[in-house]
């Protein structure tokens, strides 16, 4: 009789490419520096590359590489580069690394408790030790009517408020019959883009969001906030829900929470705070007063893989009333129940989530934590703010660069002197030379250039040499005008 043919890897062809795909991240990670930092691609590039139908029958594992090697290195903008100063980081580490590995060799689907309970008690524990880590409010630990889950990106943290705020907003209604129309929303100027997104998505309609001024220090202004509460009202509109941000995407601007959460608790509206990346910070004690007033916030979050050395995805949210987020989301058919759910006596994080299936995330994060300790983590954070403070004072002593605002923490807004156009070459030449990558914003109408210090591998020579570019191209440019 005919043997019937296994198309499984076996166990020790897994060993072998495993081992062999390691070193290959390692030695990846210890030459990213000498590749070009933005991807030198052109459109279309990668897929000219690739046969236009799958394969009939299987390919070594070797072979594979080759063509990651070939093909999909030269189109990888490299984020995992120490010159990586653009966006904001979406940095990893070698612990990280390691935690999702073994998250995707488990296998693990974490929908429910019992589908899994490591997966959810990990979780909860994990989020539990970044409260007390980072001193946040009692209120959004598990022992407490709030809680903490981790999702994929601050964006589904904000749709899971907003669709929490609408139901408690208008008593559980709006998922049965939709929404009216009437309801509000309120975010600076500078709210991250995910506000306007989830909003839309949410049934708000993003007529009703109403994008508030900023002052000097692009943080929102608490007073006109105020007013345009007061101006909804009385048109007969049902404010209802507020974003506030702690170190903006555009210029790292920090809003008055304090004054912020004064205005939600008086107008009883839901009040979501976005850490983004400046939520790492918090690991130090000495950046926490940016978080004052974070104890008035319904929900909070932020993104361990921007600056707390895990990789995407991972994003930390906290609620201050984890019912009101349950039942806004949850539904639970047949197939679903289960005598644990049954019982009450656990979580199921299906329920604090859009989607129902969800990874083990948590084991990257507790990887992370136990190899840096608290007092690893604070030691990279606190030289990233140094190093990106000393690039800020040779901004302001250079006569030809100005800072565009006050870097609070790791992001610096600098322009060369002179009209956008100059400022856009200028970051052009240094992308196009592949040994850093830079991004823009505009303020007040004018190009700016953001310089994020935040890479895992970053060191201050980067910095320096950074700088150093940056100033070169810049005379060279001021040359030919």
């Amino acid at each position: 009789m005919e043997t019937e043919k296994n198309y499984h890897m076996t166990a020790d062809d897994f060993r072998k490419q495993g081992h062999a795909l390691i070193d290959w991240i390692a030695r990846y990670y210890e030459t990213v520096e000498a590749l070009p930092v933005l991807s030198q691609n052109r459109p279309g590039d990668v897929r000219r590359q690739l046969p236009e139908h799958a394969p009939q029958t299987g390919e070594p594992f070797s072979v594979m590489m080759q063509d990651v090697e070939r093909i999909i290195l030269p189109g990888v903008t490299h984020w995992q580069s120490p010159n990586f100063f653009a966006f904001f980081p979406s940095n990893s580490s070698y612990p990280a690394v390691l935690g999702e590995l073994l998250s995707a060799g488990l296998g693990v689907q974490g929908m429910l408790w019992a589908s899994s309970p490591a997966c959810t008690e990990l979780e909860t524990h994990v989020m539990d030790w970044l409260v007390d880590m980072m001193d946040l409010p009692p209120g959004f630990k598990s022992d407490s009517a709030g809680g903490g889950v981790i999702q994929e990106s601050a964006s589904s943290g904000a749709l899971c408020a907003i669709v929490a705020a609408r139901e408690r907003a208008t008593e559980l209604a709006s998922n049965r019959r939709g929404c009216n129309g009437r309801l509000t929303a309120y975010a600076s100027t500078q709210a991250h883009s995910s506000i306007e997104k989830a909003i839309k998505l949410a049934g708000i309609g993003g007529e009703n969001l109403r994008l508030i001024p900023t002052d000097a220090r692009y943080a929102m202004r608490p007073d006109a906030l105020a007013a345009a509460i007061g101006q909804d009202r009385e048109k007969g509109l049902k404010p209802f829900f507020v974003a506030a941000t702690v170190g903006t995407t555009s210029v790292n601007g920090m809003d008055p929470l304090p004054e912020i959460g004064r205005i939600c608790q008086a107008e009883k509206l839901w009040l979501h705070v976005d850490g983004a990346m400046a939520g790492s910070a918090a690991v130090c004690p000495e950046f926490r007063r940016f978080f004052i007033g974070l104890d008035s916030a319904d929900s909070y979050c932020f993104n361990p893989h921007k600056w707390l050395f895990t990789n995407f995805d991972c994003d930390c949210f906290f609620v201050r009333n984890r019912a009101a987020l349950i039942q806004a989301l949850t539904i639970l058919p047949e197939y679903l129940r289960n005598q644990a759910t049954e019982s009450g006596a656990v979580i199921d994080y299906r329920d604090w989530q859009v989607s129902l299936g969800r990874r083990f995330r948590a084991l990257k994060l507790w990887f992370v934590i136990r190899h840096y300790g608290v007092e690893g983590l604070q030691h990279h954070i606190r030289r990233h703010v140094r190093w990106a403070q000393t690039f800020a004072g040779w901004v302001s002593e250079n006569e030809a660069f100005e800072l565009t605002a006050p870097p609070p923490l790791n992001l610096v807004c600098f322009r060369l002197r002179g009209s956008d156009a100059l400022n856009q070459t200028l970051m052009d030449r240094l992308n196009q030379s592949g040994r850093l990558y830079l991004t823009h914003t505009k303020l007040n109408d004018r190009l700016v250039l953001r310089f994020c210090v935040g890479q895992t591998h970053t060191e201050f020579h980067h910095v320096q040499q950074a700088w150093n570019l940056i100033t070169t191209f810049a005379q060279d440019l001021q040359k030919k005008q």
